[in-house]
């Protein structure tokens, strides 16, 4: 009964790599650890990579680390002031992929 929660995102991440969606395999979200205090976010360098988008090979601690990220922080804005670019656009639209909510996430 534990492993149902896990099928649904083991299937979304599945169709997110084959749907195109997946990135090179080091594509690693930035969370700004070093930042306790968490006021405006950085613009991410990297797509989502395989560690995210790989299915049931996926990393589920590194995509729970994403989901924890944007819950907290994806509606702050970002610390230079401009919007999103692709590549924050492609960390949201997984986000809100696997079920988080999209005014959590701004785009």
């Amino acid at each position: 009964m534990a492993r149902r929660p896990i099928a649904p995102v083991a299937a979304l991440l599945g169709a997110l790599a084959l749907g195109g969606c997946g990135a090179s395999p080091d594509g690693r979200l930035d969370v700004q650890t070093n930042d306790p205090t968490l006021v405006c976010r950085v613009h991410q360098k990297q797509a989502p990579g395989s560690r995210y988008t790989a299915g049931a090979k996926a990393d589920t601690g590194a995509v729970l680390q994403m989901l924890r990220y944007y819950t907290a922080n994806g509606a702050k804005a970002f610390c230079d002031g401009k919007p999103s670019t692709g590549t924050d656009r492609r960390w949201t639209d997984l986000y809100t992929a696997l079920g988080g909510r999209t005014n959590a996430a701004k785009r």
